[in-house]
């Protein structure tokens, strides 16, 4: 059975496919942050890390919050959770296959022994 990807993966494939992107949600796994807080240790102006954000919230990644003028932007990580468990079957996939390379060389060294 063939388990299609959901459209959403490919959201957050995009969304993760940056640098800078993947360097802000490493920011926001310490808690909620203000967009100059993340926008700080990047170097580049304040509309740019905002298209950032806008790709990030477009994939889930990220939900904003604004409290008067300052904007708060938190982890989302239910899109993260789809994305390794789409991983996991190439995992499962792949563990099977060394499962059995693993059986076929015991089954030559054992070959050879007996020799």
């Amino acid at each position: 059975m063939v388990n299609y990807a959901p459209p959403e993966l490919d959201r957050t494939f995009s969304a993760l496919s940056d640098p800078t992107r993947r360097r802000i949600l490493t920011q926001l796994l310490q808690g909620k942050r203000s967009i100059s807080e993340l926008a700080k240790p990047h170097r580049m102006s304040l509309p740019a890390v905002m298209k950032h954000l806008d790709v990030l919230s477009d994939a889930g990644l990220i939900a904003r919050k604004k409290t008067g003028r300052t904007v708060v932007c938190t982890l989302q990580a239910k899109p993260l959770q789809n994305t390794v468990d789409w991983l996991l079957q190439y995992r499962r996939f792949w563990e099977e296959r060394f499962d059995r390379l693993d059986a076929y060389l015991a089954h030559v060294q054992q070959g050879e022994s007996d020799s």
